[in-house]
Parts: C-alpha cells; structure tokens; sequence
C-alpha cells in the first residue's frame, strides 16, 4: 500500500507459479495482475460504503469467474493477497529510508514518517479501502490491527539495538503496533498527522526503549 497503485510484480509472480503447478505450463501472471489491479481500483471506488463480489472484480477486470478462481480459492484469498502485496511494498520502502540514515535515532524518526507516508492524500483511500475489506479475512483496520505491524515492526529491531535496548524485538513489537494503530486512525479520520505529532510519535517510539536512553 506504498506509491503504487498497481500490485508488485513478486505477489502476481508468486500465485500466477502456484497456480502454474497445479494446472501445467502455461503463465497466468498477466491474468493474475489484472485481477489483482481490478480488484483495488473496484476497493478504491467503493472504500468503505460496501465490499466488492467477486462478480464485480472479474467485470472490471475482463476475466470470467473461471480465471479468478483458477488462482484465488475465495474473495478473502485475493484480499490477502493484496495485504501481503501492500506489506511488501511499504517494507520495501520503509528499508529504503532506514539506509538513507547511519544514526540508529534517526532511522527511527524516518520509520515513523514512511508508516505515515499512508496517510498522503494519493494513497490514503486506497489503503483504507483495502484494510476494511481486509476485515472480511480477520485482518486489517476493521479487526483492530493492521496487518503490517508485526513484519514491519522488525525494522526496528537493528536501530533499538544500537540505542540499548534490552528486547529490541518486544519494544519493536510495541512501538510498531502503537503506530500503525494510529495510522488507521488517521485512514478513518481522512486525516494527516501534523510535523508535531511526528516527533511526538517519534518519541513514543525512542521512550518504548528498555534498558535504553532516548
């Protein structure tokens, strides 16, 4: 759920190979990103007034029910698939601003602002409107958690290390799941957090340090 509308390349690749092996040689991954990309332009449209059939993503899409289900077994497996999707993408990018800092503090405070990168005006209703039909596979905005915060919490792990952290992966996990609940709170409030709420955010973080100085 990074800049991207259209879903990364490695899901599409990933399920059109399942699919390859159960059926035989033939690649579906073109037929895999047109479900996949239908699927969040009909989410986006819709956002959070009603959850799409999978009627209405293979008309978008131009495909049959018979390509959607040679690839996805129900709705809630290609809504997963667009969370793992969405995952990877703000992961990728989040490590990306993490290496533009060598100060473990400031790696922390660029973690903040790429979790809250989701809330820019481009993206924000397309994110939101993934995570509530995420709440249909008990996952996303709608079950309390977004279901990011643990995989992305582990890029926290290096830089509360070096900060003196006694578990870095405890004081990750809780500082992870902090932010990114207040982002579904930014997502449901069509809102942006101001620059003092960013390092406010920030600190929260760099004060969940055990054993650590902020």
């Amino acid at each position: 759920m990074r800049n991207d509308v259209l879903p990364g390349d490695d899901v599409a690749e990933r399920i059109a190979r399942q699919t390859r092996e159960r059926r035989g040689g033939l690649d579906y991954a073109d037929e895999v990103r047109r479900l996949l990309a239908a699927a969040l332009e009909v989410m986006r449209a819709r956002g959070t007034a009603s959850r799409p059939r999978v009627a209405d993503i293979v008309a978008a899409a131009g495909l049959s029910n018979d390509a959607f289900y040679r690839h996805f077994s129900s709705k809630e497996a290609l809504v997963t698939a667009l969370l793992e999707d969405g995952a990877a993408k703000l992961g990728s990018y989040l490590a990306h601003q993490l290496g533009k800092e060598s100060e473990p503090a400031a790696q922390v405070r660029r973690w903040v602002e790429g979790v809250m990168s989701q809330t820019d005006e481009d993206i924000a209703a397309t994110t939101l409107a993934v995570l509530y039909n995420g709440g249909s596979v008990g996952q996303g905005a709608a079950t309390g958690r977004h279901p990011a915060s643990v995989p992305l919490g582990t890029l926290l792990h290096e830089p509360f290390a070096a900060l003196g952290s006694t578990s870095p992966e405890f004081d990750a996990s809780l500082a992870a799941n902090a932010i990114f609940g207040k982002l579904s709170d930014y997502l449901w409030t069509n809102s942006r957090p101001t620059p003092a709420e960013l390092d406010r955010m920030t600190t929260f973080c760099l004060a969940a340090i055990t054993g650590g100085t902020t």
